[in-house]
């Protein structure tokens, strides 16, 4: 049996809408030995999460969003933010799955190829989301304008942006969510053997 362990006290929802809220009273063991006092802590639950970086081997762009984020409406000048393309997993879908549909509802673009970054909690301090990142092979040729699904009021603002001017808007501070900035600096580190490998495959 694991060291590590924790007991679920008690366990309440205090709140459901388009996400939902619950409170846990808990307790786990300590490095030291014996256990904490019990803690009561909120979750935010959400469900497993996606996000796809689009990215044009041939033209060496890369396709980013802006959309209005209620959790940045504190700072009201940054309520928009630059981001990828994202989406929850519904019931039924797989993790490529919702990478491809999100990124024709959000962007207009079919992915062509797909390789999977990595996997990781988002905010594990207070909330469930577990995301998977994808890069995936695009023609960002023609991508332009506002998308997104209406009935889910979306309303999402599309440009394909060249790799590096993209890097650029980062590194000034312009891209303030984690997740393309994670996106961003991966493509960074791999973009020459990436972009090399779909070149290659493309000339086959």
């Amino acid at each position: 049996m694991s060291d590590k362990q924790f007991q679920i006290l008690e366990q309440q929802t205090v709140y459901q809408g388009f996400f939902k809220l619950e409170t846990y009273t808990i307790k786990h063991s300590l490095y030291g030995g014996g256990w904490s006092q019990p803690l009561k802590r909120e979750l935010f639950r959400r469900g497993n999460c996606v996000a796809v970086l689009l990215y044009d081997p041939d033209l060496d762009q890369v396709v980013l969003i802006e959309q209005f984020r209620v959790g940045a409406i504190l700072q009201p000048e940054r309520a928009w933010l630059l981001e990828i393309v994202a989406g929850a997993i519904e019931e039924g879908e797989t993790a490529e799955e919702v990478a491809h549909r999100e990124a024709w509802e959000e962007a207009g673009c079919k992915i062509e190829q797909l390789i999977k970054i990595n996997q990781f909690y988002t905010t594990p301090g207070g909330s469930s989301e577990f995301l998977t990142l994808f890069c995936g092979k695009v023609d960002s040729r023609g991508v332009d304008g506002v998308k997104g699904l209406q009935e889910e009021g979306e309303d999402i603002r599309v440009m394909a942006v060249p790799f590096d001017q993209a890097y650029l808007l980062l590194e000034q501070g312009k891209i303030e969510s984690g997740i393309p900035i994670i996106a961003l600096q991966w493509l960074y580190i791999h973009r020459d053997r990436l972009r090399g490998e779909w070149l290659e495959q493309t000339l086959v």
